[in-house]
């Protein structure tokens, strides 16, 4: 089991902890990893576009000249994709692009990129935030302490006054260990865990 420091709000070393293999120690998955990001960035996307075909465009009804002896290539509407104000061909149309990955492959991704953020020693674990108010000055203090400059701070429960002293600063976002998914973790630069938080990270994909 891989043991790593633990710090408090001043970034002073107060002890260790030792992380469970069976969450932060896996084989890491590449592909597992790459289908959950795919999956998320699909999920999120809205699939609204919509542009016309030539049967959906008004007008156009009647042919714009005679079959034969015009001079032209024959045209049967001006609605028809060649014409200015014709329909599109191959039109995009509303869809969803979401696709379902087992709950087994997610757990196992988000295994692999935790894995990879204590093998590249990117994890920071802190012994708790408790901020009496909410003061975005004294959350980058913490930060500063913690030589964190942008990444993902995890908190176990809800705690209104950690999340909005983080919301104003650009770099970094936090997130409840309820909702923490692959995608987030794996773009932050650095993952900051509370002890609460791993404790109960590991209860749940252990």
């Amino acid at each position: 089991m891989a043991n790593v420091n633990v710090y408090n709000m001043e970034g002073k070393e107060v002890g260790t902890i030792e992380l469970n293999d069976a969450v932060f120690g896996v084989e890491i998955n590449e592909h597992l990893v790459h289908m959950a990001v795919v999956q998320q960035l699909a999920n999120n996307r809205q699939g609204t576009q919509k542009a016309k075909t030539r049967s959906e465009v008004s007008g156009g009804g009647r042919k714009p000249w005679r079959q034969k002896g015009t001079g032209h290539a024959r045209q049967g509407s001006t609605r028809a994709p060649q014409w200015t104000h014709g329909g599109v061909v191959f039109a995009p149309v509303p869809r969803d692009y979401s696709f379902k990955l087992n709950k087994k492959e997610k757990r196992a991704a988000l295994k692999s990129v935790l894995t990879d953020k204590v093998q590249a020693g990117k994890l920071v674990v802190v012994d708790e935030l408790k901020f009496d108010e909410i003061k975005t000055k004294q959350f980058v203090t913490v930060l500063n302490n913690l030589k964190v400059e942008s990444g993902l701070v995890v908190i176990a429960d809800n705690n209104e006054n950690v999340v909005k002293s983080a919301r104003n600063i650009e770099t970094v976002s936090t997130s409840v260990v309820n909702e923490i998914n692959v995608y987030d973790v794996l773009n932050a630069k650095t993952l900051v865990l509370t002890k609460d938080a791993v404790a109960k990270i590991e209860e749940v994909y252990a």
